[in-house]
């Protein structure tokens, strides 16, 4: 299980957006999308019925589940 490390929303929200990249590389999904807004990122990752905006702390959450399974 890799360490992951961050501090605040910034270093969160990058920390998820490597998550989603490692996430598309193995092929868990098909993609993901982050708006980029003044002071903050909404991630949305595409699934067969919806694809609703996650905040960084959910699309981290998501994310670590399907790259990092226990």
């Amino acid at each position: 299980m890799t360490e992951r490390h961050f501090h605040d929303e910034f270093t969160l929200a990058e920390t998820a957006e490597q998550l989603g990249y490692e996430a598309m590389k193995l092929g868990l999904i098909p993609s993901f999308v982050v708006r980029h807004f003044p002071d903050s990122r909404q991630f949305y990752i595409p699934n067969e019925t919806e694809s609703e905006p996650l905040t960084p702390e959910e699309a981290y959450l998501r994310l670590k589940r399907l790259v990092e399974p226990q």
